[in-house]
């Protein structure tokens, strides 16, 4: 079989610019929602259920298909792949934006959240194809630059589209303003993008990710009925989401054990580090992600604050989660370990709360939230740039792309599992607390970090030496 033929310099630029776009084009999508949920909300006439749904369920679908969509590419050709999640993204977006029901905005999400997951992992299978390790390294620091960036323009960029409302279309140009990136994205991948494949694809677990899947959904959907009451059905979901579990893990054990392609690797959760990291994972990105919903929504809800102010207040948290991530964790974390992650989650825990009664109870003034933000931001980058080296520092580097796929999983499980619990308690229960709901959805956020913390004290102090060998070996 031939080689395939080395690329040039400016055909590997070409191909990274290409990768860059279509990263932008999801983490702007995961965040630039946020801003426009009162306008969504006002202009489908959306219930508190299908407004968590819209957020929740991206990152539920995404989650679900994440790793499936890493192992199509290996099988089928990263680019083929990616030109068919990026297809499948700008399609979805354009449903979104011409939704005329909350049902069919909740439907078009979830297909754009399934997109992106068979898109995203192909981005990292091309780094590795079109570059040399050492070269990796800086290009993986302008992913996660450009990432960083756009994710704090995405709340910016939906407020300004709201706000100057083009040909009328209002939220709608934040999902339909993806036809143009999209197009050119599949335009520059056709073009530019090698065509690779791995020699070695791994297969599927389709049945692990359906029951994985109805075991997460029976968790989130009651959570988002609130609403409108728990009847026999929503006690029914949460009842089985324990033994559904346990049925994917006799399911994992036995494919693991016949040697055939599984859902996870069972023997990850053996080591404590990595068993930690993923509940902290979880219930992390439960409280980030439950924290800006109620943030942009409080803001324009409470406050009656513009699309484009609610925006631009997430600079602040946007700029203090960049020197965290860039500057705290990477110089801490290898001297203090475990204690960087405990210290980020007290400090989001007081300042997030601080940032929520300041909204609500003490009506702090915007220059007044600036500080709060940039702290909590500071908090939140110190402990999410700190949570993957600590989680896989003692995972063999064989298992190291199981391990990753694990953690992304777990972090957009988590999400849409805070959105779910954040989003009852502020649209319900918060309503009529006699305080104003953001103050009441604290409760929730603060526990979650307190999990955080509790969880993180319990990591071994002498984390990143090295793991001890089985007995035998």
């Amino acid at each position: 079989m031939n080689e395939p033929v080395p690329l040039t310099k400016r055909q590997q630029n070409l191909a990274l610019v290409t990768l860059i776009v279509a990263v932008v084009l999801e983490i702007v999508d995961l965040t630039i929602v946020n801003t426009a949920l009162p306008a969504i909300t006002s202009g489908l006439n959306a219930s508190a259920e299908a407004i968590q749904w819209t957020i929740a369920g991206y990152a539920l679908s995404f989650a679900l298909l994440l790793m499936a969509g890493g192992r199509l590419g290996d099988s089928l050709g990263y680019r083929r792949v990616f030109l068919w999640g990026v297809a499948g993204f700008t399609l979805a977006s354009v449903a979104c934006g011409l939704a005329q029901t909350p049902e069919q905005l909740v439907l078009s999400r979830l297909a754009q959240g399934a997109c992106g997951a068979i898109m995203s992992p192909q981005a990292l299978a091309l780094m590795q194809v079109l570059f040399t390790p050492l070269e990796r390294v800086s290009k993986l620091a302008l992913f996660g630059l450009v990432g960083g960036l756009a994710a704090i323009a995405g709340p910016i960029l939906g407020g300004l589209l709201i706000q100057l409302d083009l040909f009328g279309l209002g939220w709608r140009l934040i999902f339909l303003i993806n036809l143009p990136i999209g197009l050119f994205a599949l335009a520059s991948g056709w073009f530019f993008l090698p065509d690779r494949k791995s020699s070695h694809p791994a297969g599927f677990d389709m049945v692990g990710v359906l029951l994985f899947g109805v075991a997460v959904f029976c968790l989130l959907w009651p959570l988002t009925r609130a609403e409108n009451g728990w009847g026999i059905a929503e006690v029914g979901a949460l009842l089985v989401v324990a033994p559904l579990l346990f049925v994917v893990w006799r399911h994992v054990a036995t494919r693991v054990r016949g040697r055939q392609p599984a859902l996870f690797d069972p023997s990850l959760l053996s080591i404590l580090p990595f068993r930690l990291g993923l509940g902290i994972s979880i219930v992390f990105a439960a409280a980030n992600a439950g924290f800006l919903l109620i943030f942009a929504f409080a803001l324009q809800s409470e406050r009656g604050e513009s699309p484009l102010t609610t925006g631009l207040l997430h600079m602040p948290y946007g700029l203090g989660a960049m020197i965290g991530i860039a500057v705290l964790g990477r110089n801490f974390l290898p001297r203090y370990g475990k204690w960087v992650l405990v210290l980020g989650g007290l400090t989001l825990m007081v300042a997030g709360a601080g940032v929520l009664l300041g909204i609500g109870w003490l009506g702090l003034s915007k220059a007044a939230l600036a500080p709060l933000l940039i702290v909590a931001g500071l908090g939140m980058g110190s402990l999410s740039g700190s949570i993957a080296p600590v989680s896989v520092a003692q995972v063999d580097r064989d298992h190291a792309g199981a391990a990753s796929g694990m953690m992304k999983t777990a972090q957009q499980v988590g999400g849409a599992l805070g959105i779910a619990l954040a989003g009852s308690v502020y649209f319900v229960w918060g309503q009529g607390a006699g305080v104003p709901p953001s103050t009441v959805a604290i409760a929730v956020i603060a526990s979650l970090l307190a999990i955080t913390v509790v969880l993180a004290a319990r990591l071994p102090g002498n984390i990143f030496a090295a793991r001890p060998a089985p007995a035998g070996h």
